[in-house]
Protein backbone atom coordinates (compact mmCIF):
# COMPACT_ATOMS: atom_id res chain seq x y z
CA UNK A 1 0.00 0.00 0.00
CA UNK A 2 1.49 3.70 -0.66
CA UNK A 3 1.79 6.22 1.27
CA UNK A 4 -1.44 8.30 0.33
CA UNK A 5 -3.76 5.66 -1.16
CA UNK A 6 -7.07 6.90 -1.01
CA UNK A 7 -6.49 10.52 -0.74
CA UNK A 8 -7.66 12.74 -3.42
CA UNK A 9 -5.58 16.00 -4.47
CA UNK A 10 -6.78 18.68 -6.89
CA UNK A 11 -3.89 20.77 -8.69
CA UNK A 12 -5.78 24.04 -10.30
CA UNK A 13 -4.30 25.73 -13.22
CA UNK A 14 -4.85 28.57 -15.88
CA UNK A 15 -4.57 27.00 -19.38
CA UNK A 16 -1.30 28.88 -20.40
CA UNK A 17 1.88 30.09 -18.04
CA UNK A 18 1.56 27.28 -15.43
CA UNK A 19 5.68 26.83 -14.65
CA UNK A 20 6.21 22.96 -16.18
CA UNK A 21 7.97 21.56 -13.35
CA UNK A 22 5.22 22.68 -10.71
CA UNK A 23 2.33 21.30 -12.22
CA UNK A 24 4.11 18.20 -13.77
CA UNK A 25 6.32 16.97 -10.33
CA UNK A 26 4.00 17.29 -7.84
CA UNK A 27 1.06 15.37 -10.11
CA UNK A 28 3.76 12.82 -10.90
CA UNK A 29 5.38 12.23 -7.65
CA UNK A 30 1.91 12.55 -5.88
CA UNK A 31 0.39 9.99 -8.25
CA UNK A 32 3.67 7.41 -7.65
CA UNK A 33 2.91 7.81 -3.82
CA UNK A 34 -0.63 6.88 -4.54
CA UNK A 35 -2.50 9.62 -4.47
CA UNK A 36 -5.66 10.32 -7.09
CA UNK A 37 -4.55 13.48 -8.71
CA UNK A 38 -7.21 16.14 -10.71
CA UNK A 39 -5.35 18.77 -12.88
CA UNK A 40 -8.81 21.42 -13.34
CA UNK A 41 -8.07 24.38 -15.78
CA UNK A 42 -10.37 27.33 -16.32
CA UNK A 43 -11.53 25.54 -19.66
CA UNK A 44 -10.87 21.93 -21.31
CA UNK A 45 -8.09 23.36 -23.88
CA UNK A 46 -4.79 21.74 -23.44
CA UNK A 47 -2.67 23.52 -20.90
CA UNK A 48 0.31 24.92 -22.10
CA UNK A 49 3.40 24.71 -19.48
CA UNK A 50 6.05 27.10 -19.82
CA UNK A 51 9.88 26.91 -18.64
CA UNK A 52 11.15 29.80 -16.85
CA UNK A 53 7.87 32.46 -17.67
CA UNK A 54 8.89 32.26 -21.28
CA UNK A 55 10.14 28.64 -23.06
CA UNK A 56 7.06 26.68 -24.60
CA UNK A 57 7.53 23.56 -22.28
CA UNK A 58 5.32 20.05 -22.54
CA UNK A 59 1.34 20.43 -22.45
CA UNK A 60 -1.16 18.20 -20.56
CA UNK A 61 -4.67 17.88 -20.84
CA UNK A 62 -6.59 18.80 -18.01
CA UNK A 63 -9.03 16.40 -16.46
CA UNK A 64 -11.86 18.69 -15.34
CA UNK A 65 -12.49 22.63 -15.48
CA UNK A 66 -12.63 24.42 -12.16
CA UNK A 67 -16.20 25.15 -12.54
CA UNK A 68 -16.57 21.00 -12.52
CA UNK A 69 -14.38 20.74 -9.03
CA UNK A 70 -16.21 21.09 -5.05
CA UNK A 71 -13.33 21.87 -2.60
CA UNK A 72 -14.67 19.44 -0.23
CA UNK A 73 -14.20 16.44 -2.87
CA UNK A 74 -10.66 16.97 -2.28
CA UNK A 75 -8.30 16.15 0.27
CA UNK A 76 -5.54 18.91 -0.60
CA UNK A 77 -5.26 21.59 -3.41
CA UNK A 78 -1.96 22.27 -4.89
CA UNK A 79 -1.49 25.37 -6.56
CA UNK A 80 1.51 25.79 -8.75
CA UNK A 81 3.17 28.89 -10.07
CA UNK A 82 4.55 30.64 -13.04
CA UNK A 83 3.98 34.27 -13.20
CA UNK A 84 1.17 34.42 -15.88
CA UNK A 85 -0.21 31.29 -14.16
CA UNK A 86 -0.30 33.06 -10.61
CA UNK A 87 -1.38 36.48 -11.83
CA UNK A 88 -4.26 35.37 -13.94
CA UNK A 89 -5.71 32.24 -11.78
CA UNK A 90 -6.18 34.36 -8.90
CA UNK A 91 -8.69 36.43 -10.66
CA UNK A 92 -10.83 33.32 -11.48
CA UNK A 93 -13.35 33.26 -8.81
CA UNK A 94 -13.42 29.68 -9.11
CA UNK A 95 -9.92 28.91 -8.12
CA UNK A 96 -10.19 31.48 -5.36
CA UNK A 97 -13.46 29.71 -3.89
CA UNK A 98 -11.58 26.74 -3.74
CA UNK A 99 -8.47 27.72 -1.35
CA UNK A 100 -10.06 26.53 2.12
CA UNK A 101 -9.06 23.80 4.06
CA UNK A 102 -5.84 22.58 3.10
CA UNK A 103 -3.41 24.57 0.45
CA UNK A 104 -0.20 23.66 -0.87
CA UNK A 105 1.18 26.77 -2.80
CA UNK A 106 4.72 27.27 -4.60
CA UNK A 107 6.58 30.22 -6.17
CA UNK A 108 4.03 32.26 -7.81
CA UNK A 109 0.93 30.37 -6.51
CA UNK A 110 0.57 31.73 -3.16
CA UNK A 111 -0.68 35.16 -4.88
CA UNK A 112 -4.29 32.88 -5.27
CA UNK A 113 -3.92 32.49 -1.27
CA UNK A 114 -3.58 36.25 -1.13
CA UNK A 115 -6.41 36.77 -3.48
CA UNK A 116 -8.46 34.46 -1.45
CA UNK A 117 -7.93 36.49 2.15
CA UNK A 118 -6.29 33.09 4.25
CA UNK A 119 -3.18 34.91 4.90
CA UNK A 120 -4.00 36.46 7.95
CA UNK A 121 -1.47 35.52 10.96
CA UNK A 122 -0.17 32.95 8.87
CA UNK A 123 3.67 32.57 8.03
CA UNK A 124 4.54 31.45 4.42
CA UNK A 125 7.12 31.39 1.67
CA UNK A 126 7.02 31.98 -1.54
CA UNK A 127 8.85 33.30 -4.50
CA UNK A 128 10.84 36.41 -3.26
CA UNK A 129 9.03 39.24 -5.06
CA UNK A 130 5.96 38.29 -3.37
CA UNK A 131 7.02 39.03 -0.03
CA UNK A 132 5.61 42.41 0.10
CA UNK A 133 1.75 41.11 -1.06
CA UNK A 134 2.20 38.18 1.10
CA UNK A 135 2.92 40.56 4.46
CA UNK A 136 0.31 43.03 3.39
CA UNK A 137 -2.17 40.56 3.27
CA UNK A 138 -1.41 39.75 7.16
CA UNK A 139 1.70 37.18 6.86
CA UNK A 140 4.46 36.47 8.40
CA UNK A 141 6.61 35.91 4.73
CA UNK A 142 10.06 33.42 5.17
CA UNK A 143 12.77 33.04 3.02
CA UNK A 144 12.93 29.17 3.34
CA UNK A 145 12.38 25.72 0.75
CA UNK A 146 9.64 24.54 2.11
CA UNK A 147 7.16 26.15 5.41
CA UNK A 148 4.22 24.40 6.51
CA UNK A 149 1.45 26.10 8.55
CA UNK A 150 -1.14 24.76 10.02
CA UNK A 151 -2.72 27.83 12.47
CA UNK A 152 -5.84 26.46 11.54
CA UNK A 153 -6.40 24.53 8.26
CA UNK A 154 -2.84 23.36 6.55
CA UNK A 155 -0.41 25.85 3.86
CA UNK A 156 1.72 24.30 2.64
CA UNK A 157 4.68 26.70 0.54
CA UNK A 158 7.54 26.39 -1.61
CA UNK A 159 9.80 29.50 -3.14
CA UNK A 160 10.55 27.72 -6.72
CA UNK A 161 11.31 24.53 -8.71
CA UNK A 162 14.21 23.82 -6.91
CA UNK A 163 12.53 23.43 -3.96
CA UNK A 164 10.11 20.60 -5.32
CA UNK A 165 11.33 17.56 -3.55
CA UNK A 166 10.64 19.22 -0.43
CA UNK A 167 7.55 20.67 -1.22
CA UNK A 168 6.14 17.60 -2.27
CA UNK A 169 7.44 15.29 0.85
CA UNK A 170 5.74 18.18 3.00
CA UNK A 171 2.09 17.15 1.39
CA UNK A 172 2.97 13.73 1.93
CA UNK A 173 3.64 14.07 5.48
CA UNK A 174 0.92 16.41 5.98
CA UNK A 175 -1.63 13.74 4.16
CA UNK A 176 -0.43 10.49 5.40
CA UNK A 177 1.27 11.42 9.06
CA UNK A 178 3.52 8.36 9.90
CA UNK A 179 2.29 7.32 13.28
CA UNK A 180 4.95 5.87 15.93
Amino acid sequence: MAALDGKNVLVITTNYGVEQDEIIVPTEELRKRGASVTIAAKETDTVQTLVGDKDPGKSLDPDTTLANVQAGDFDALVVPGGTINADTIRQETAAVDLVQAFVAAICHGPWTLVEAGVLTGRTITSYPSLQTDIRNAGAEWVDQEVQVDETGSTIITSRNPGDLPAFVDAIQAALAPVSV
